[in-house]
């Protein structure tokens, strides 16, 4: 395999930053893992990290310990390594889980007396509810913005169990949930769909925003699959070209 993490020895923060070399190595290796650097099923050692990073093993074993916790990398002997494959079924599923808590939020959250004076949906407003020409065009920020609407229409609805719960789904799909924002036609499809949604929400319309959210995420689950298996081919070709 070859390894190609985005850093440089020696690169990391001084100590008293608040930041720890465990952390850093953590942020590091992930950032790989979502930019197809770092393929699916491909493996690697703890040594392979240790020299490009330029830190000892304990961070660098600590943030794998962290990412396998996660689902992202899996422990195969001493100090073996794989990334763990893509299982499409399990993405899916979590995106039908998705599907049930944003839904069950949205009719909470359009039954509450005092809806308009709910603070994350005031910021909602301002980000998706703007004009064509003051849409973002990077599709980085986009797809930020895209997890926190969600985030915060759930969070919205006060229940923070449901929260908790959301964000962790949130967290284990955001390796290919980002490639979503990869196109430009699916940078103008969100903000139509968020606006519409978000529309729907504020009349009361409860029936009318369940129905779009649930198109919306299946639409992009769709969409995400093809592209992610569209990135995935591209990514092995250049690493045997």
């Amino acid at each position: 395999m070859r390894l190609s993490l985005s850093t440089r020895p020696g690169s990391f923060v001084p100590p008293g930053s608040g930041v720890t070399l465990a952390g850093q190595a953590y942020e590091l290796i992930k950032r790989d893992l979502f930019e197809f650097r770092m393929l699916p099923g491909d493996d690697f050692t703890e040594s392979d990290l240790v020299t490009r990073l330029g830190v000892s093993r304990t961070p660098v074993r600590q943030a794998l310990y962290r990412l396998e916790r996660e689902g992202f990398v899996q422990l195969r002997q001493r100090s073996g390594w794989r990334v763990r494959p893509f299982d499409f079924e399990r993405f899916e599923a979590l995106y039908d889980v998705r599907i049930v808590l944003e839904q069950a939020s949205v009719t909470r959250l359009c039954s509450l007396h005092d809806m308009d004076g709910t603070g994350e949906l005031s910021t909602l407003k301002h980000i998706w509810l703007v004009p064509a020409a003051e849409r973002l065009r990077s599709g980085r920020q986009v797809a930020e913005l895209d997890e926190a609407f969600h985030c915060a229409l759930v969070a919205a609805a006060g229940n923070p169990e449901m929260s908790q719960i959301h964000r962790e789904v949130t967290e284990k799909i955001r390796i290919i949930r980002q490639l979503d924002f990869t196109k430009d036609y699916r940078v103008d499809a969100t903000y139509v769909e968020h606006g519409a949604i978000l529309r729907a929400i504020l009349a009361r319309r409860t029936d009318e925003a369940t129905r779009m959210l649930k198109s919306h995420i299946e639409i992009s689950k769709s969409e995400v699959r093809r592209i992610t298996l569209h990135r995935l081919q591209a990514a092995r070709r250049e690493g045997l070209g």
